[in-house]
């Protein structure tokens, strides 16, 4: 049944926003723009190599992930807007190639690393992608 499922989202989701099938989706959050598709797989905003011109400074024939989900969040019910400067927990890797509607029913995609808190991540920079 699991791998129905996975089947199913992933056939729907990557035509439509290059779904990634990370295991913890966050379009609703991200402008309904997946994270993933971003070369270093960022979940909290762009790096600061984001080139002038908003190419993404490791492709730079392509826009800043995080540039088209920052100006498509915009268009967003007001509830997803606002979802768009949480800080997001890093990517949990075992996830990865699971279905985030499974995940998201069993909970295991709120999960998140020993230690790891938005608060402490917040104040250590926002540093969120790994620990420390």
């Amino acid at each position: 049944m699991a791998k129905l499922i996975n089947t199913i989202e992933h056939a729907l989701k990557k035509p439509v926003w290059d779904c990634r099938m990370c295991g913890q989706c966050v379009l609703h959050a991200t402008g309904m723009t997946c994270p993933m598709t971003c070369p270093k797989t960022l979940r909290n905003g762009p790096c600061g190599g984001v080139r002038e011109d908003g190419a993404c400074e490791v492709r730079p024939d392509m826009t800043c992930v995080w540039l088209k989900a920052q100006a498509r969040s915009e268009k967003l019910p007001r509830v997803w807007r606002e979802e768009f400067d949480e800080l997001r927990p890093p990517v949990d890797n075992q996830l990865h190639g699971t279905s985030s509607w499974v995940n998201l029913l069993t909970g295991r995609d709120k999960r998140t690393p020993d230690g790891w808190s938005a608060e402490t991540a917040a104040a250590h920079g926002g540093r969120s992608e790994a620990a420390g």
